[in-house]
C-alpha cells in the first residue's frame, strides 16, 4: 500500500510518500521546511516537486494521512482543506493522525518516556505523554492543552527515575522553565534537530498501522482536532458576554 501524507500543523510544513507490504515499510520520498513562507504557499508545490522527483502519480496513492491537530488553528486548515480535496478528487480515504502521537513517533524504539510539546500560547502548551512497547507507540496521557506546570506534575507520575525527552516547537519556549523549575531534579533531554519537529514520514508511519487496523474515514467526514477554540471564536464569545451583561441578562 502506499500512503501521500501531510503535516502542515505547526510552524514546518512536511509532505510524504510512505510503502508498506509484507517485506518492509518504507519511505519513499519526505519534503520538508521550516522556513518563513506560509503553508498555503509552500503545501501543494512541495507535494507537485515531491512527486516529480520521484517519479510518482498521485492516482498511485491508496490513502492520504494529515496531522489532524492540535495546532496551528491556520495550520490545520490548510492541512484539512488539501488532505479533503485531494480525497474528494481522487476518491481516497483519509487518515487522521493525532499530531501529537506523530511528534513522538520521531523517536520511535526509545525506552524513555517522550513527550512533544507545541506552544498554544495564553500560558499552554499542546502535549502528549508517550512511551514506546518496542515499536508501538503507548499513549499515557492524551493530546491536551495545559499549563506547563500542569503537565510536569503530570510528568512525575510516569517518570519513576526515566528520562524524559522532549521535543516540538514548545521547547525553545520553555526548555529554560522545564530545565531550572518545572523538571529540576529530573531526567530530561531534547530530541536532535533531525528529530525534533514535525515530518511527515513519522504521519505516514503511523498512517500505515492505522490503514491496516482500517483506521480510514472519508474526505467528508474528515475533521481536525482543535482541542481548544480559536483567538476568534474566544473573542466572540467574551464580546458576547460583555453584551449580555450590559443588558442585564447575565
Amino acid at each position: 500500500m502506499r500512503i501521500l501524507a501531510l503535516d502542515s500543523s505547526g510552524l514546518v510544513a512536511s509532505v510524504a510518500v510512505v510503502e508498506g507490504d509484507a517485506g518492509e515499510d518504507r519511505t519513499i520520498a519526505e519534503y520538508t521546511i521550516n522556513h518563513k513562507k506560509t503553508h498555503s504557499q509552500t503545501l501543494l508545490p512541495m507535494l507537485d516537486e515531491m512527486m516529480r522527483m520521484a517519479e510518482l502519480d498521485i492516482n498511485s496513492v491508496d490513502a492520504i494521512a494529515v496531522a489532524g491537530g492540535p495546532g496551528s488553528f491556520t495550520g490545520l486548515r490548510i492541512g484539512s482543506a488539501t488532505a479533503k480535496g485531494l480525497g474528494l478528487a481522487l476518491g481516497k480515504p483519509l487518515i487522521h493522525v493525532p499530531t501529537l502521537h506523530a511528534l513522538a513517533y520521531n523517536l520511535c524504539g526509545t525506552e524513555h518516556i517522550v513527550c512533544p510539546i507545541m506552544d498554544a500560547r495564553r500560558g499552554q502548551v499542546y502535549a502528549g505523554i508517550y512511551e514506546f512497547d518496542g515499536n508501538e507507540l503507548v499513549v499515557l496521557e492524551d493530546q491536551m492543552a495545559v499549563s506547563i506546570e500542569e503537565l510536569g506534575e503530570r510528568l512525575r507520575t510516569y517518570t519513576n527515575n526515566r528520562k524524559t525527552i522532549f521535543l516540538g516547537d514548545g521547547v525553545p519556549v520553555f526548555r529554560f522553565r522545564l530545565t531550572e523549575c518545572i523538571m529540576a531534579g529530573e531526567r530530561i533531554g531534547f530530541a536532535p534537530l533531525n528529530i525534533n519537529r514535525q515530518r511527515a514520514a513519522s504521519v505516514g508511519a503511523l498512517a500505515l498501522r492505522y490503514y491496516r487496523a482500517g483506521k480510514l474515514e472519508s474526505a467528508v467526514d474528515h475533521r481536525p482536532d482543535y482541542l481548544r477554540v480559536s483567538q476568534a471564536e474566544r473573542e466572540r464569545q467574551e464580546r458576547e458576554q460583555k453584551e449580555k451583561a450590559a443588558k442585564g441578562e447575565v
